[in-house]
C-alpha cells in the first residue's frame, strides 16, 4: 500500500517525478533548495517553512542554504578538525592519528598496529575497526574506502560543509575503555556556545540489537524523548567527565549558531569525536514532536551572516 501511495503521489505531482529522476542520474543539476524540499516531504509529516522556520529541523534546512561559513568545512573534515580542536582545548583530547592516506593503494597494514580504525575524512558513518589484523578483511575495507573517496557526501542531504573537503583516509588508534570494553558516544547540542541537551548512543557496535539513544538535560536528568532510535531498557549512567565534556563543547561551539559536539570517555579521560552541524540531516522527527519546536527556540538565526 505504501508503494502504491508513493507512485500515485508522483503521478499527481510530476515535478517530484522529475526531481526524483534528476537526483538519480544528475544530482548536481538539482538546486539545494529543491532537493531539500524533496527530502523533507519524503521524511517529515508537516510542511517545510523556509521563509519563517520555527522548529529545529526546519532551521537546520535553512542553515544548509544560508550559513556557508568556510570554517565549517574544516570542522567536518575528520583529518583537518583535529588540529583546530587541539588549538582550542588541547592536544590531550585528540585520538592519536596513525597515518593519513590519499588512496587505498597507500595503505600498508603491516605498518599499522594490531588494532586500529580506518575511515574517510569526507564520509559519515563509514568506520572500520580492526581488533585483530589476522582476521581483518583489509581488501573488502579498501574497496569500501575507495568508494567513499569517490563520493561527495554533500549530495546525500545537501549539507554544505562537506561539499569542498579534499577526500583522504584516516588511520587512528583503536580506543576502548579497559573496564567496560565499550565506547559510548556522548553527543552535546550546543547553541552559540551554550549546551542545552545531549544524548548517549549505546549498542552501536552490537550487530544483534538496534542502537539506543537516551537524551538528558545538562543536569543529567533523563528526558522522555526519542529520535531515530529507541531508548535503552536501562538508561546509561552518568559519565564521570560529564561536566568537563559540557565545558569543552561550549568552548568548541563558541560563536557558532548550532553544532553538535561529540566526545568519548575512555579510562576516565575525555576524547574528542567529531562535530556535526545537521543532526540526522534535519529530517528525523522527534517524539514527542513538541521538542522539535523547543530546540528550534534555542537556535537563533539572527546571528547568521548570509
Amino acid at each position: 500500500m505504501i508503494l502504491i501511495r508513493r507512485v500515485k503521489h508522483l503521478i499527481e505531482n510530476p515535478h517530484r517525478m522529475i526531481t526524483k529522476l534528476m537526483l538519480r542520474y544528475c544530482p548536481d543539476r538539482v538546486s539545494d533548495k529543491r532537493y531539500i524540499r524533496y527530502i523533507w516531504d519524503e521524511h517529515m509529516d508537516y510542511p517545510l517553512n523556509l521563509k519563517n522556520p520555527k522548529t529545529f529541523n526546519e532551521k537546520l534546512q535553512w542553515l544548509k542554504l544560508h550559513d556557508h561559513n568556510p570554517l565549517y568545512t574544516t570542522l567536518v573534515d575528520k583529518v583537518a578538525v583535529k588540529e583546530w580542536v587541539a588549538s582550542k582545548i588541547g592536544i590531550q583530547y585528540i585520538i592519536p592519528t596513525l597515518a593519513v592516506y590519499q588512496s587505498v593503494e597507500e595503505i600498508n597494514i603491516d605498518e599499522l598496529p594490531d588494532q586500529f580504525v580506518l575511515k574517510c575524512n569526507n564520509d559519515s558513518g563509514g568506520v572500520y575497526i580492526c581488533k585483530d589484523k589476522n582476521t581483518f578483511d583489509i581488501e573488502t575495507v579498501k574497496q569500501k574506502l575507495a568508494e567513499a573517496l569517490k563520493s561527495n557526501y554533500y549530495y546525500a542531504w545537501r549539507e554544505w560543509p562537506y561539499k569542498n573537503i579534499k577526500p583522504q583516509i584516516l588511520a587512528e588508534a583503536y580506543m576502548e575503555d579497559s573496564t567496560t570494553h565499550n565506547l559510548p558516544d556522548y553527543k552535546f547540542f550546543a547553541f552559540n556556545g551554550k549546551v542545552k541537551v545531549m544524548f548517549i548512543a549505546t549498542d552501536r557496535s552490537n550487530p544483534n540489537t538496534e542502537t539506543k539513544f537516551d537524551f538528558f538535560d545538562t543536569e543529567f536528568k533523563h528526558l522522555n524523548l526519542r529520535n531515530g532510535h529507541p531508548n535503552a531498557d536501562t538508561p546509561p549512567s552518568k559519565p564521570s567527565c560529564f561536566s568537563k565534556m559540557i565545558q569543552l563543547a561550549e568552548i568548541l561551539s563558541k560563536d557558532i549558531p548550532h553544532v553538535r559536539c561529540d566526545f568519548y570517555e575512555i579510562n576516565g579521560k575525555v576524547y574528542f569525536g567529531e562535530m556535526t552541524f545537521f543532526h540526522w540531516a534535519g529530517i528525523v522527527p522527534f517524539d514527542p514532536s513538541s521538542f522539535d519546536r523547543t530546540m528550534g527556540e534555542w537556535l537563533d538565526l539572527k546571528q547568521v551572516k548570509i
